[in-house]
């Protein structure tokens, strides 16, 4: 098991030519614990459909909620260090506890840039909410680190946590419908329906995938809104910003799922979960692995 306490600096050594950085037909790297950062992934490509698209699951050691946030720092960075090591010209942390445990070492350790997921989505409820009253669903690593309650804490808002752990374990093994869920969803939710939240921040990349069971839960009152969706357009302005956009409109845009667990179940549930979006998931060896 990885010491989170060292250096990671060395990159694995993979067949892929780094490019340098800053060049803008360089994909962008995706990283996430397992499947939840493919609805960043896909959000990442609707808004920018000609860009190249490298996507890292570290599903071999998911899930990261549960794990101490020192621990998960260190498995972070050894996939951003790979992701780097392969060339993107920028990396999206696509999870909400890779966020809030290694996102200013990332800044700090890259000269490419790094989007996230927390402030994104903090920015979007706090300008939305019509009562003041957000509410947040989140893995324990992301309650626990008050990633939320930092990135609100100049706002005029009150915010109400709710952990919900068996949300990621109905994704991860493609449950999205059905009585069990509803009946978790109800359980998890009712302390955010009392605290009469108006506006509910997705905290977790997996959760999109159950905004239809969230949704008729909470009622039409409440507006969702998606860290995916959020994360997605900061993407869009920072490359935007820093004149990094592929200009090649003819370019056939290429998309890779590298897993560290098992390719052809992640291939497997991709599919099912996300459509036709996931294809030709390879098999990737982080530290070792």
């Amino acid at each position: 098991m990885l010491n989170p306490e060292l250096d990671t600096t060395d990159s694995p050594v993979t067949d892929d030519a780094p490019a340098a950085a800053g060049d803008a037909n360089a994909p962008i790297g995706v990283f996430d614990s397992g499947f939840g950062g493919l609805t960043v992934a896909r959000s990442v490509v609707d808004l920018l459909p000609h860009e190249d698209i490298l996507y890292l699951g570290d599903t071999a050691r998911a899930p990261y909620g549960p794990r101490p946030i020192a621990q998960v720092r260190g498995f972070v960075l050894e996939a951003l260090d790979d992701l780097v090591h392969r060339g993107v010209k920028a990396l999206v942390i696509a999870c909400n506890t890779g966020s809030a445990a290694a996102l200013r070492d990332a800044r700090e350790r890259y000269d490419v840039p790094v989007v996230e997921v927390v402030v994104p989505a903090a920015r979007k409820a706090a300008a939305i909410t019509r009562n003041g009253r957000i509410g947040v669903i989140s893995t324990q690593a992301t309650a626990s680190s008050l990633a939320y309650d930092d990135a609100l804490g100049a706002s005029p808002v009150q915010l109400f946590t709710q952990v919900c752990p068996k949300f990621v374990e109905y994704v991860e093994t493609g449950v999205t419908t059905g009585p069990r869920i509803l009946a978790t969803a109800r359980e998890y939710l009712a302390p955010l329906q009392e605290a009469d939240v108006d506006t509910l921040i997705l905290g977790c990349t997996h959760y999109p995938l159950l905004s239809g069971v969230i949704s008729y839960v909470m009622g039409e009152r409440v507006t969702l809104v998606s860290s995916s969706d959020e994360c997605a357009r900061t993407v869009f302005a920072e490359l935007t910003r820093l004149d990094l956009l592929r200009d090649d409109l003819d370019h056939e845009p290429t998309r890779r799922f590298l897993t560290t667990g098992d390719a052809e179940h992640f291939q497997g549930l991709g599919r099912r979960l996300m459509g036709g979006f996931v294809s030709q998931v390879e098999s990737a060896s982080i530290d070792g692995r």
